[in-house]
């Protein structure tokens, strides 16, 4: 909720710390000047980037995706033919308070898709199996056209999981016009997601596409605070990137495929034994990141993945960890090592094949993470060499830069921002940064959060010395980084 006081006592605070510094301070630190043209230029490229970003954002909102979708609905009431839908959902370690909600938007969902649906559920416990059954046996509509089917299976891992449910499907023989929507065990989805869906997969050339998200977080903390921004950061980049018809990434948590290639027995192999030949790691087998090894299957093989802005799931999160600082590294240790182990393979990919900026935004996404940690280790460096000074200055250009981005992303969403995201939009830049790099260095790295893959077990000799190796490679990258930095800003 919006409390103009919090917001007026943010600008104090920024006057409060541009004040502390001395009139003229700037001409007097020799050799700064440098500091500060180098910051500038990065700032402009980066902040140019992102002005492109929210432009094509906007238009893609309004006036491209209005005419895309007016067109794609016109084309399926002309078509006439059937559109199954599929629904594959995963539950593993879901809480009851959680799994009922979920099926319950799962089975009404599908109750209203027009051509009838098949609910195909992927499940390791057998007391979730007889709570989805009772869930299904008393919803209050017609469940005449759904058949459910409940594959219990023995634990070993979403992968595996996907695989068997997929090739469950996969005997169905669907059709090209057939759509299979994933869905986590911990997402609701949108009743009518199948008439929102189907349309847009009678164009051949799309493969996927995938929506808006919501969270539900019942505590009102940091936690959720900073779910709720990321989300908002997603609406504009998903839309930037939805006028290219290529996302960046199809979210685990609910996209839907075209159901004969979500089955196609090489799509299936990829999402079940996906893997990475590293030069100093060697194979990195795929443990997380499911939904990466599904959009590079789409991505290389040529088809476009959409955005459906106006179409939002919602995802039931809880906080994986007592703190924030602790549940926001181990989420982003995650997500972004899943980014890092399949970009690489992606820039690989012709730019005339997968599009001129989508190729751009898979750079971007190596680029930015080194661009956005020099603005905090020079002004360290000009505090340590000079004078201590420039931190507060910094601090005050940052919290009103960060202020004007959250102003523009609330304006994109529709609605007012909490006065904790400017400085959490910082601090996922700055953290979200500097553990891009870490896990650049250490792709071999991986874990669930709940499930227990890539875990403490015992390392091999191997292991540990691919762990220093890591360690040192990363040391000296940093080191690098920083000699360029005092070199060229001549602090």
């Amino acid at each position: 909720m919006f409390n103009i006081l919090t917001h007026i006592a943010y600008f104090a605070v920024v006057i409060l710390l541009a004040s502390t510094v001395p009139k003229g301070y700037l001409g007097s630190l020799e050799g700064v000047e440098a500091s500060l043209f180098i910051i500038g230029f990065l700032g402009a490229w980066r902040y140019s980037w992102a002005t492109l970003n929210f432009t094509r954002a906007m238009w893609f909102r309004k006036v491209a995706y209005p005419r895309r979708k007016a067109r794609a609905i016109r084309a399926f009431h002309n078509d006439g033919r059937r559109s199954h839908t599929y629904f594959l959902v995963t539950s593993y370690m879901v809480e009851p308070e959680t799994t009922v909600p979920v099926y319950r938007s799962v089975f009404e969902a599908a109750a209203r898709a027009r051509d009838g649906a098949t609910i195909v559920s992927s499940v390791v416990d057998g007391a979730d199996a007889r709570l989805i059954r009772a869930v299904f046996e008393t919803m209050p509509m017609d469940m005449g056209g759904v058949k459910l089917v409940i594959d219990r299976i023995p634990a070993n891992g979403k992968r595996d999981a996907l695989a068997r449910t997929l090739r469950v499907i996969g005997a169905d023989a669907p059709s090209t016009r057939d759509i299979l929507v994933f869905v986590d065990g911990d997402t609701m989805v949108p009743r009518d997601i199948a008439a929102q869906s189907a349309p847009w997969f009678v164009d051949p050339k799309v493969g996927a596409l995938t929506t808006d998200e919501g969270v539900v977080i019942e505590k009102k903390n940091l936690f959720r605070d900073w779910f709720i921004m990321r989300f908002n950061q997603r609406q504009v980049m998903m839309c930037s990137m939805g006028l290219s018809r290529r996302v960046l990434t199809l979210t685990g948590r609910m996209s839907v495929f075209r159901a004969s290639l979500a089955t196609d027995p090489d799509f299936i192999d990829q999402v079940r034994d996906d893997f990475l030949d590293h030069w100093r790691l060697g194979r990195v087998k795929f443990l997380t990141g499911d939904d990466k090894s599904t959009w590079f299957w789409l991505l290389k093989s040529g088809y476009q993945m959409l955005y459906l802005p106006d179409v939002r799931s919602w995802s039931m999160e809880t906080q994986p960890r007592p703190t924030f600082l602790g549940s926001s590294q181990v989420l982003m240790t995650r997500w972004f090592g899943n980014m890092m182990r399949t970009n690489g393979r992606a820039l690989r990919e012709s730019p005339r094949k997968i599009g001129l900026f989508t190729w751009w935004s898979v750079l971007d996404q190596r680029v930015s993470m080194w661009t956005t940690l020099v603005g905090p280790i020079t002004v360290l460096l000009a505090a340590m060499l000079h004078d201590v000074s420039v931190i507060p200055l910094y601090l005050a250009w940052v919290m009103t830069t960060r202020y004007v981005f959250c102003i523009i992303i609330s304006l994109f969403r529709g609605t007012w921002f909490p006065i904790t995201h400017p400085p959490i939009l910082y601090f996922s830049q700055v953290v979200g940064a500097a553990v891009k790099t870490f896990v650049f260095y250490r792709l071999d790295k991986q874990k669930w959060t709940r499930q227990g893959a890539g875990g403490r077990a015992a390392l091999t000799t191997g292991q540990r010395i691919r762990a220093r190796e890591s360690a040192v490679h990363h040391v000296l990258a940093l080191v690098w980084l920083t000699l360029a930095i005092l070199y060229l800003t001549k602090v």
